[in-house]
């Protein structure tokens, strides 16, 4: 069953500059919601990447060619930059518990 809009939100809809928001980076939306005091705080556990390519005993090329990151993804996750998400917080935590296993797992399929 549809759930109708209220009046205050359709009105709020009709008041978005679409066109400015469309033209936001994620950089620009990451801002946006560091500025709101009422937007939730990123709970999930960090994650630490070089940690885990070196437990690996992998250089950055070697843990990128091994698992299918790129090179430039591996580096931006261990500098900060950026930060893992989604699946690739998923196949991280997979390493983490068998970096081997996994390898070889993912050169035979």
């Amino acid at each position: 069953m549809a759930k109708r809009l209220s009046k205050a939100a359709r009105e709020a809809l009709g008041a978005t500059d679409w066109e400015r928001f469309d033209a936001m980076s994620d950089r620009d939306i990451a801002r946006q919601i560091a500025a709101n005091p009422d937007a939730a705080p990123d709970m999930a556990p960090e994650i630490d990447v070089r940690a885990i390519r070196r437990a690996a005993g992998m250089t950055q090329a070697q843990f990128a060619a091994a698992y299918g990151f790129s090179i430039r993804t591996v580096q931006e996750w261990e500098r900060g930059a950026k930060k893992p998400s989604g699946p690739a917080r998923t196949l991280l935590r997979a390493i983490r518990a068998d970096p081997e296993g996994l390898r070889k797992a993912l050169a035979a399929a």
